[in-house]
């Protein structure tokens, strides 16, 4: 608007004076889409109006504007408006990225990236490999690989030490069970919950069971789906024996995250996943003002009959993160923006939050307060930036310290668009008898039934073709 205003100005007084009025460049528009960033959040607004300012300092005038797009089923939402032709000029995806590159909407990164400054450099070694197959999507984070926490206090009121097998995780469970670790009188505390599908606990079982990779040889040495082996019927049946015993919620199902959350902070679950070492500080966060003084202890992946480990990684494509569109008329300058977050002053922003709010500085000193914990990057937490003070909680700092000790590259690849009906259909199969096995609904002397099942919906043709690709990488 003060921009608007000293032009009219000028206008009038050049017109008045009978000379050639000034031209003063108006600042390019950019829109931004993006989960969790929106005009409504006071902090979002003062973040993109400092970042504004740098990068004016620096020669570039942006002008960010945050398309208001609600969090609640965002990736649905996030498809409709692109499919009506709005199409923002920086987009953040949570899944249907790939109908957008089918359909030439999204811009190859690869050629910018290496003009960057700073980003080409903050790359994690998973995003290179990611960019190399999928070079659409940029999500500039560690590798996000659940991980389980427990409260401090709970885990001493069981006279436990944290678990190290896959025994001493049922162990635990059942203390968390039976201990009334929330003093309400009942034992109604499950031992462990998760969101949506078993994923979260397939991060750290899946290693113990010996599931090594999506695609294992059977018996005749034929690559297979790991999901129909002999070591996901044992690891399924684990999770069912944890059901009959009242140790993993049977509710899991139709438990979204932020009722996940909640049963952990209300006591009806001892155990939750996070995602990450901010998501777990964002959960300690959150328990603290709860339940004030609680710190979250993190557990590590259990040792079992088949080994010991975090899941392998998928590094056949980001499963979410910021793209391009491919018709913005902006696209140099939407880089620099991506640039900048990746630089120093960036990463201060993004990682560190508001001076006086999320921290303080004294000199050359720098002290984090307690509102940090609820604080999280909006671009991205650069590998090669260095923080002026360390905030993050112990067990935020072990869950990165062991996804990089535990980090495999996942054998997956990414499939042809005429697969996708069988692996929606596989996706179903495996889904809803891993809810059957795990509820009781079924056996596990069905398995059989199962892999049949899973084949005539696809995986034999998926079988198929996945031996093509990984015999040819021999």
């Amino acid at each position: 608007m003060l921009r608007k205003m000293v032009l009219l100005a000028s206008t009038a007084l050049a017109l008045s004076l009978g000379a050639a009025a000034p031209t003063l460049a108006e600042p390019v528009k950019i829109r931004v889409v993006s989960k969790d960033f929106t005009p409504s959040n006071p902090d979002d607004v003062k973040h993109l109006q400092r970042i504004e300012d740098a990068l004016r300092v620096q020669g570039t005038d942006l002008d960010i504007e945050l398309v208001d797009l609600p969090s609640s089923g965002y990736a649905d939402k996030l498809s409709v408006m692109l499919l009506s032709g709005d199409i923002p000029d920086l987009i953040y995806f949570q899944g249907g990225d790939a109908k957008m590159v089918e359909q030439g909407v999204l811009e190859d990164l690869g050629p910018m990236l290496a003009d960057t400054k700073y980003l080409k450099d903050a790359l994690w070694p998973h995003n290179v490999e990611r960019l190399k197959n999928y070079p659409y999507l940029l999500y500039v984070y560690p590798v996000r690989g659940p991980q389980p926490v427990i409260r401090k206090d709970w885990l001493e009121k069981t006279g436990l030490k944290a678990p190290e097998t896959v025994e001493d995780y049922v162990t635990l469970f059942k203390a968390i069970k039976d201990g009334d670790l929330d003093g309400n009188g009942v034992a109604d505390s499950y031992g462990v919950t998760t969101a949506d599908n078993t994923n979260e606990l397939d991060s750290i079982f899946n290693q113990a069971f010996g599931i090594t990779g999506t695609w294992m040889k059977n018996a005749g040495g034929e690559w297979v789906h790991a999901r129909t082996t002999t070591q996901e019927k044992d690891k399924i049946a684990f999770y069912a024996s944890l059901r009959e015993q009242g140790l993993y919620d049977p509710e899991y199902i139709t438990t979204k995250f932020d009722v996940k959350e909640d049963k952990f902070y209300t006591g009806r679950a001892g155990v939750i996943f996070g995602s990450s070492g901010e998501v777990i500080d964002i959960y300690g966060g959150k328990m603290r003002q709860v339940h004030p003084g609680t710190e979250l202890v993190l557990l590590s992946p259990p040792k079992g009959p088949g080994g010991q480990g975090l899941a392998a990684v998928d590094v056949s494509k980001e499963s979410r993160g910021f793209a391009i569109s491919s018709v913005s008329e902006h696209k140099a300058e939407v880089m620099k923006l991506l640039d900048f977050m990746a630089s120093p002053e960036g990463q201060m922003f993004d990682r560190l939050g508001f001076e006086g709010q999320e921290y303080t500085k004294d000199g050359d000193a720098y002290k984090v307060t307690d509102k940090i914990a609820t604080w999280y990057a909006r671009f991205m937490v650069a590998a090669n930036w260095t923080p002026p003070v360390v905030w993050q909680s112990e067990a935020a700092q072990q869950s990165l310290a062991t996804i990089q000790k535990d980090f495999k590259p996942d054998n997956t690849f990414v499939w042809p668009a005429d697969y996708a009906a069988d692996l929606d259909a596989t996706e179903n199969v495996y889904r809803s008898w891993v809810y059957k096995f795990i509820s009781g609904a079924a056996k596990m002397d069905q398995w059989d039934q199962y892999v049949a099942e899973w084949e005539a919906a696809g995986g034999k043709r998926l079988n198929e073709y996945a031996r093509t690709v990984l015999d040819a990488q021999k």
